[in-house]
């Protein structure tokens, strides 16, 4: 499972490729190294007024249980498993209820050599394209989400 992610498309490019109309918050600039707890731009619809809206908004990468008792379990809480994400406690209610879309454009896989230090990989697809991750979202006070990974990887 990765820590680190790559999103460097602009919100205008995010807004454009997931035909996104409008954007709530103040999305973070386009960034190499994403890591939990750092605000991450998402992409959820909503009902309103009878029509299907879908918006950009802003979240915290990492999910926060409205029974947790502090937000930082959410930087342990970055990836599901979409095979047992229906399973978990944690994540049960923000997949059946809140479901978005992570944009993101590459992971970080760490490897172990032989010798010396540890280096990561960069597992992304050709011509930097961007790819939609699914995601679910708390509904706290504090917007945020993990990123669900179907086993074997994308």
């Amino acid at each position: 499972m990765c820590g680190r992610y790559v999103m460097s498309k602009a919100t205008s490019d995010l807004l454009s490729h997931f035909e996104a109309k409008e954007v709530d918050g103040s999305p973070p600039g386009p960034s190499w190294n994403v890591a939990p707890t750092q605000n991450v731009p998402i992409v959820a619809e909503r009902l309103d007024e009878g029509t299907l809206d879908r918006r950009l908004l802003v979240a915290r990468w990492g999910l926060v249980p409205s029974w947790a008792k502090d937000t930082k379990i959410g930087s342990k809480m970055i990836n599901a498993r979409s095979e047992t994400i229906l399973e978990k406690p944690s994540f049960r209610s923000a997949a059946v209820k809140r479901r978005a879309i992570l944009p993101a454009e590459g992971y970080y896989e760490w490897q172990k050599p032989r010798t010396g230090r540890r280096s990561r990989t960069i597992c992304s697809r050709r011509k930097s394209r961007c790819w939609a991750s699914p995601a679910c979202t708390s509904s706290g006070p504090i917007r945020s989400c993990p990123r669900t990974i179907p086993n074997g990887g994308y």
